[in-house]
């Protein structure tokens, strides 16, 4: 048995027979039922996924995949593929706006080449996974091969048990690939049947001309490559990318492990379809951060079926908008077990 079987044999049902006494608690607490809003279901969700009466998170974790593809070459960035490197070294120097908001947050960033065009030296923060150096052209034939396709889900799916053995709480999702709003847009035309010109976005920035140019190149890639929908791995390796590949692997290692995993934006929530694809039982392991500005995103999000927890007009990636998704499951949990109960605070109850 492959290491992706394996753990996709290892996610079970959720067991909803905490939900109850998770309930009665968050119901007893100093305030009036439901008032604190969706910061009460995350912390039921959590409950539920790591299967405790007594939640926390001490260890959090956003992990920034980073690979080149190579449908950059049709000029449907506003950025060069230099920029991939350059922002990798960016990340183990501190300096992205992930890093930024994951001190704030208290997370570690876990900055993984799965598929970056470029030879880095060992380097503190970098792990080091590349499957291939960027995918092909998506518009003359496949990104990669199956067995590529399998290898970089399966990098995911390693760090997720490694990390994991290693006592994180929780996970993150995050991404660095210059032209992977492409191959998101293509993965889920792909998927829903939507047209390309409803789930393609500006991505970088570009402008009308580049739009249209990148719509094109989607509705080319689709024609020449023919991926059947009903099969993930056939669309993974034909439209997709090694950091979609690999968030893709993360989400399904977090649910082998009963680890919530929070889904960043566009890049991250084509990973997290994939792994919805290949096992359903996934939706209930993950948490939609927040809604990009994307155009294709909220197809995603209509299939998945969660409602994001924010819309803040996030587009950056990187993982930047889990974070911040991370912050309000905490602060869900610490309600849950630090705040008083009635009984506990001596206030009288609803008559």
């Amino acid at each position: 048995m492959s290491l992706l079987q394996e753990a996709l044999s290892k996610i079970q049902p959720i067991d909803s027979s905490l939900s109850k006494r998770v309930q009665a608690r968050l119901d007893n607490l100093t305030k009036p039922q439901g008032s604190l809003g969706r910061l009460e279901e995350f912390a039921l969700r959590y409950c539920l996924i790591r299967n405790t009466l007594e939640p926390k998170i001490k260890k959090k974790a956003i992990f920034t995949f980073a690979g080149d593809h190579g449908v950059a070459d049709e000029g449907v960035s506003a950025f060069p593929k230099e920029v991939t490197p350059q922002m990798v070294f960016n990340f183990i120097h501190g300096g992205a706006g992930i890093n930024v908001i994951a001190r704030h947050v208290g997370a570690d960033v876990v900055v993984v080449d799965i598929g970056v065009d470029y030879d880095f030296a060992d380097a503190a923060g970098l792990i080091k996974k590349k499957v291939n150096k960027g995918t092909k052209n998506i518009a003359k034939g496949p990104a990669m091969s199956k067995d590529e396709a399998v290898k970089a889900l399966e990098v995911g799916i390693e760090l997720a048990n490694e990390y994991a053995k290693k006592g994180y709480d929780i996970f993150g999702t995050g991404d660095m690939g210059i032209a992977n709003t492409t191959s998101s847009s293509a993965i889920v035309a792909a998927i829903s049947g939507k047209p390309v010109e409803a789930v393609t976005g500006r991505g970088t920035g570009i402008d009308d001309s580049g739009f249209n140019k990148k719509a094109a190149v989607i509705k080319k890639s689709l024609e020449v490559n023919r991926p059947d929908k009903n099969d993930p791995i056939d669309v993974l390796s034909k439209l997709g990318g090694y950091e979609i590949a690999g968030i893709a692997g993360l989400i399904i290692g977090g649910a082998a492990n009963r680890i919530p995993v929070v889904v960043d934006g566009f890049i991250s929530t084509a990973g997290a379809l994939i792994a919805i694809q290949l096992e359903p039982k996934i939706k209930d392991y993950i948490f939609m951060a927040h809604k990009s500005v994307e155009a294709g995103h909220q197809a995603m999000l209509d299939i998945i079926g969660h409602k994001p927890f924010v819309d803040l007009n996030l587009r950056l990636g990187e993982g930047t908008g889990a974070a911040l998704g991370i912050n309000l499951i905490e602060c869900g949990i610490k309600i849950l077990t630090e705040m008083a109960t009635f009984g506990d605070a001596g206030v009288s109850n609803k008559v």
